[in-house]
Formats: structure tokens, C-alpha cells, sequence
């Protein structure tokens, strides 16, 4: 009994960090794309 609870918490734990896991790397996605722009509008007003 309290080997399956067990169980249940630590799959728990691993469902929570997979989904932070997953936010975090979408968030990093985020940063990189507005990056990306901020970059090429930079680029484009020095350029004219």
C-alpha cells in the first residue's frame, strides 16, 4: 500500500517537472523569436 502511493507521488512529480519542462522550453522559444526581431529591426534602421 504505501510502495503505490509512493509510486503515485513520484509519478506525479515527474508529470509536474515534464510540463514545467515544457514551459520553459517554450518560453525560451518565445525569447529567441522576439530576439530575432528586435535584431532585424535594429539591423534595418541603421541600415537606412
Amino acid at each position: 500500500m504505501a510502495k503505490d502511493k509512493l509510486n503515485k507521488k513520484r509519478q506525479a512529480y515527474v508529470e509536474k517537472q515534464e510540463k514545467q519542462g515544457q514551459n520553459v522550453v517554450k518560453w525560451i522559444f518565445i525569447g529567441l523569436i522576439v530576439l530575432a526581431i528586435v535584431y532585424a529591426v535594429v539591423t534595418m534602421s541603421m541600415w537606412s
